[in-house]
């Protein structure tokens, strides 16, 4: 018998329904305390950019849901918070407000000193994406990813006792001299072919379970008499760092008094038309 077969038969049955997250979590990067250095691979999926803008929802549902938006699908969380903003009420803005789905970035990265173990998927947030943007947008920058004048990036990392918060905080620059990518022709191709894609890291939710998983975060269970509350374990987005992949996010005091949600035919009615 093929003991390798029979291995990997055996850590599938072992692995738990639907997890895949060893397979995923090997296609993220995040950087680690200190200066790294890491240089932007052009995207396989975009020739013109290579930033991947994705939306996400912390909180609302029991994981974290990436919106439809994020590939020109209709959402009816962003639906409802529509219908908020239509009135003049300022608890239902500040609660659209609440229910706005946050950008993350996502690009492709040879970390150098780890070029054997492919292109990797950097996570970041908008902060980050505008100080990318504007480098290439000068003029004495340009375009970094070309992977024969191009730029390697400095990372520098400082973690929550320089930031003040729960979350690290990095900063980039480019560096002086411009280099390929590679010397290695055949590592460049496989670089440039061999990319995960950012679309397919998250499970896309439907839209009947987006709105149900909204109806169920506006109307929650009453609490059984005597149940103790935690009001400080609800989830909320990270501003700039958050975990590996599949980029959970991290517990933050947070506590939202949201107004009881319509009815369900009327909740129902404001989606009508939506599924067409």
């Amino acid at each position: 018998m093929d003991l390798s077969e029979i291995k990997s038969r055996l850590e599938k049955l072992q692995a738990k329904p639907g997890s895949n997250k060893t397979e995923k979590k090997n296609s993220g990067w995040k950087p680690s305390v200190g200066k790294q250095t890491v240089r932007i691979v052009p995207n396989k999926f975009n020739k013109k950019n290579p930033f991947t803008e994705l939306y996400f929802y912390y909180g609302i549902g029991k994981k974290v849901m990436i919106s439809p938006l994020s590939w020109g699908d209709k959402d009816p969380i962003a639906e409802f918070a529509k219908q908020l903003r239509q009135t003049n009420d300022k608890e239902n803005w500040r609660l659209a407000k609440k229910l706005d789905p946050k950008m993350r970035v996502f690009a492709p990265v040879i970390v150098r000193g780890e070029e054997d173990k492919g292109v990797k998927l950097w996570q970041f947030g908008k902060e980050l994406y505008m100080d990318f943007l504007n480098l290439a947008d000068n003029e004495d920058i340009g375009d970094f990813t070309d992977v024969a004048e191009g730029r390697d990036i400095i990372v520098n990392t400082v973690g929550p006792e320089s930031t003040g918060t729960q979350y690290n905080k990095s900063t980039i620059m480019p560096r002086t001299k411009q280099t390929s990518l590679s010397d290695d022709a055949s590592l460049i191709k496989k670089w440039l072919e061999e990319q995960p894609n950012p679309m397919d890291e998250f499970k896309k939710y439907s839209f009947d379970e987006m709105k149900a998983a909204l109806q169920e975060w506006l109307t929650p269970e009453e609490p059984e008499e005597g149940t103790i509350i935690d009001e400080g374990t609800t989830t909320e987005d990270p501003e700039e760092e958050v975990s590996d992949l599949p980029w959970e996010a991290p517990k933050k005091n947070y506590t939202l008094a949201a107004k009881p949600a319509p009815k369900s035919s009327k909740f129902d009615a404001l989606f009508e038309g939506e599924d067409e």
